[in-house]
């Protein structure tokens, strides 16, 4: 025996195909954008269920009863804010990403942009949506994305 037990062996080969955050992510897909993007979407839409589950979860606590409604509330919220927060987090990396390659920088007019559509698009995507609300969320966006970006910097 060389010291290695068969179980040690097997733990780190199945540690080494499992992909990681520090390895590039969990897809290949062929190009660097659309990693990024379906990255993104995953990690994102990973983190919106989560904290709609748990949001869902604790209203359900609160009034005391499961019925089929609740469920219903929570497969439906769980959904959309997969969904939202994917599609902000796809989004806002691609962005990021293509802005970096045509400009040839990273600075905060990339972040700027990159925030204001995704902003945008976030506010189509909630109900009832005006074109003041729509114009409202891209202001934030593009705010509070040029705002880490500056930021970033300092920390």
């Amino acid at each position: 025996m060389n010291g290695v037990s068969k179980l040690e062996r097997e733990g780190r080969s199945l540690l080494n195909e499992l992909p990681g955050f520090d390895k590039g992510g969990f897809l290949d897909l062929g190009h660097p954008l659309l990693n990024r993007i379906a990255d993104s979407f995953l990690k994102a839409a990973g983190i919106g269920a989560i904290q709609a589950v748990s949001r869902e979860a604790y209203f359900i606590a609160i009034e005391g009863e499961t019925n089929r409604n609740s469920l219903e509330a929570l497969v439906k919220s769980t959904g959309k804010e997969s969904l939202q927060w994917g599609l902000a987090a796809g989004i806002y990396s691609g962005l990021t990403y293509s802005l970096k390659e045509a400009r040839g920088a990273h600075d905060w007019k990339n972040s700027a942009v990159a925030g204001a559509i995704t902003g945008a698009a976030l506010g189509l995507t909630a109900d009832g949506s005006s074109h003041e609300q729509i114009v409202q969320c891209a202001i934030t966006g593009a705010a509070i994305s040029t705002a880490a970006n500056l930021l970033s910097g300092i920390f």
